[in-house]
């Protein structure tokens, strides 16, 4: 089984790597890894020595991914069944397992709103990437429910990178900036764990309490939320499922490609869950 990473230094990819690695290990199937580093040329170049070798499937993991794969089309001629987990690609002939993202968003502000929180700073996803955009619209959507009010001088976006890591250093600038802004505010939700771990320690350099003075939230639950100090609230992707779920669909549609059969296409979304730890409080 071909086993492709857009880049493997991405905390998300981890766990859904061991979820697939157990269905598959189970299944009696070898994963050949391969790791982009976010280059499409690479990717394709892999692509191609990955069918090289007669892989009989192939799961993707595609979270941070800002790369055009369209290429992924050309494998259903080829017959080679394809699973992209972590995001919802509309690709004829391609299955996908990927988060409610926008109903997870909607989770994290419901939270803040329930414990009192009204000024709340938001920081914003890259413009790239499509699960932003409905992490974004979960947010609207309960702001208008709830009457509340997004004021935007309390929201920041996050820069393009083709590093996920990078978003450590962009959340501790942009609330730095939203802070010297003077619009002052009392939560803050951000994109992602590790951009609410990055706001988090521009919080604290400002002598700023977590959560006493800022409640933070994250999304993902990557490993380091639980960790850190205070413990992170967060929304919960649960990505070994998708891991093992993705495993589940390739070996489901390799069977068909044995069985002379159509190959069955699914477009799977996991709910997402809250998590509450230390990092929020009422107000």
């Amino acid at each position: 089984m071909g086993v492709m990473v857009f880049d493997i230094t991405d905390p998300f990819c981890t766990p859904i790597l061991r979820g697939l690695e157990n269905a598959l290990y189970q299944a009696n199937y070898l994963s050949l890894l391969a790791d982009a580093h976010n280059e499409p040329h690479r990717f394709e170049r892999y692509l191609e020595m990955l069918l090289d070798r007669r892989v009989e499937g192939l799961i993707v993991i595609a979270n941070w991914l800002v790369t055009d794969i369209k290429v992924l089309a050309d494998l259903t001629q080829k017959q080679v069944p394809t699973v992209i987990a972590g995001r919802a690609l509309e690709i004829e002939n391609v299955s996908t397992v990927s988060i409610d993202n926008e109903g997870g968003a909607a989770l994290a502000l419901e939270h803040l709103y329930q414990l009192g929180h009204r000024e709340i700073a938001l920081i914003r996803g890259p413009k790239t990437l499509a699960s932003s955009g409905q992490r974004w619209k979960g947010i609207r959507s309960f702001a208008q429910s709830a009457g509340l009010r997004l004021d935007s001088k309390r929201i920041a976006e996050l820069p393009e990178s083709q590093d996920p890591n990078s978003s450590f250093e962009a959340g501790a600038q942009l609330t730095a900036e939203l802070l010297r802004a003077g619009e002052g505010f009392t939560a803050l939700l951000a994109y992602d764990d590790v951009t609410a771990l990055g706001a988090m320690r521009a919080l604290k350099k400002k002598g700023l309490r977590v959560p006493e003075d800022c409640s933070v939230v994250g999304f993902d639950d990557v490993a380091q939320a639980s960790l850190s100090m205070p413990s992170l609230t967060t929304v919960r992707q649960p990505m070994e499922a998708m891991g093992s779920m993705s495993a589940g669909m390739v070996l489901d549609a390799i069977k068909a490609v044995d069985q002379k059969k159509d190959v069955p296409v699914a477009r799977r979304k996991i709910s997402a869950e809250l998590v509450v730890r230390e990092s929020t409080m009422k107000v």
